[in-house]
């Protein structure tokens, strides 16, 4: 049973592919919890991982949780109805506690292994909605996840001519939704170039170009915009 009430069924027949993870931006564990089992609220988490470690599951993993809000990934929205949300016990400007981090890497393998959530598949929330979030911000450790399999990093360390043309096309390709240039170059920074400043440079594009190399498919999106 789940201990949220707020969820329904996954629309259209549709099942996770995506994991899609959030930070909680509240003082305590707790205030996130009553507002994600609030009914009034209409938010909800299939899973909230507080500081200590404890995973607390709140929607069962079959039905449709309201974490994901308007956004896209890989051309498509709904996003509820294709993913499973993790909630996580942190203020947004704090490093992510290790019993927190220890915990998501336990929980993952076997939300991964149920549905057949790729590595690739692992989000954050500023990924599919970056003209509205951050989370889970510029303090998370994508990397760590990567070594262990459970998201994706780049492999190589150089740099391409600049060209935005390209850098929009490989972003959109990877999965990331066609908005403005600074929204898209943001979206990309928080997930694999935290810290980075300035305008759009020859890393941002090798980046981009790595990605769609190792994980696009230019055919299952519409052209994207230049």
């Amino acid at each position: 049973m789940s201990l949220s009430p707020n969820f329904g069924p996954r629309r259209d027949g549709l099942q996770p592919e995506l994991v899609v993870l959030h930070y909680t931006a509240m003082a305590d564990c707790d205030a996130a919890l009553r507002v994600l089992c609030a009914p009034d609220r209409e938010v909800s988490a299939h899973y909230l991982i507080r500081r200590d470690g404890e995973v607390i599951a709140l929607v069962e993993e079959a039905m449709r949780a309201w974490h994901a809000g308007a956004g896209s990934w890989q051309g498509r929205g709904d996003v509820n109805s294709r993913s499973i949300g993790i909630e996580l016990d942190n203020d947004g400007a704090s490093p992510f506690a290790a019993p927190l981090m220890d915990a998501l890497e336990g929980l993952l393998p076997g939300i991964m292994g149920r549905w057949k959530v790729p590595p690739e598949g692992v989000i954050g929330h500023s990924c599919m909605a970056p003209a509205r979030k951050i989370d889970p911000g510029p303090r998370f450790d994508w990397a760590r996840l990567a070594r262990r399999g459970l998201a994706v990093m780049p492999r190589e360390h150089g740099a391409l001519p600049v060209d935005s043309v390209r850098f929009r096309r490989d972003a959109l390709d990877f999965g990331f939704p066609d908005v403005g240039g600074e929204l898209l170059l943001g979206a990309v920074r928080l997930r694999f170039r935290q810290g980075a400043a300035g305008p759009l440079d020859g890393r941002d594009c090798a980046i981009m170009a790595e990605m769609a190399g190792r994980y696009g498919d230019l055919n299952r999106r519409p052209v994207a915009r230049s």
